[in-house]
């Protein structure tokens, strides 16, 4: 995904009536809104995978798991965000009666592409951390084996990075374990 800011300050309401009129999809961040591009083969495979592997563990429990597609209000001021993969396993809080804004996710997983990866690791965290829901952010390299893993300890996030397919990521707030080599299985690196 690239983005490509607005000139304009936009209304949070005024933002949301376009988007749910248009046919692409754009986030807002405090006025500004920035239009997404497509995503690559690879990153479309590991955001399938990790919600096929995620939707298997977690649908007996009741948990939703959404994928590209739902919105996640960030603040009250107005940021809405399309992570590749969010988890809510609470009754799901909307911001409204269209239900397609999310308030209460409590897993956001982005897959990094080598234009958005410094921005989801910095003022897109930063807009994260705003949800007093989430307690685990993941972040996947989709050119190489690397998963970044942040989980909120108190009021602290930790993070860890794992680099190995033979790794397993364990999500502890929704009891899930990721293998890396199921995130991975069919991507084919360049060296």
């Amino acid at each position: 995904m690239s983005s490509i800011a607005a000139d304009t300050y936009i209304t949070p309401e005024a933002y949301l009536a376009s988007e749910r009129r248009g046919k692409y999809k754009s986030e807002y961040i405090h006025g500004e809104v920035l239009a997404m591009s497509g995503a690559s083969r690879a990153h479309n495979i590991i955001t399938v995978d990790i919600t096929t592997e995620l939707n298997i563990q977690l649908r007996p429990r009741g948990c939703e798991i959404y994928s590209g597609d739902m919105r996640v209000q960030t603040s009250r001021t107005g940021s809405y965000f399309y992570p590749d993969v969010v988890v809510v396993c609470d009754e799901p809080r909307f911001e409204d009666n269209v239900f397609d804004t999310l308030l209460n996710p409590i897993v956001i997983v982005e897959v990094l592409s080598p234009s958005t990866e410094v921005y989801d690791k910095g003022e897109k965290f930063a807009h994260y951390q705003e949800l007093t829901s989430l307690r685990e952010y993941v972040l996947v390299s989709q050119d190489r084996i690397r998963v970044e893993h942040y989980h909120l300890m108190g009021t602290q996030w930790v993070g860890k990075e794992f680099h190995r397919s033979e790794d397993v990521l364990l999500l502890d707030s929704i009891e899930c374990k990721l293998p890396l080599r199921d995130i991975y299985t069919r991507i084919t690196f360049s060296d």
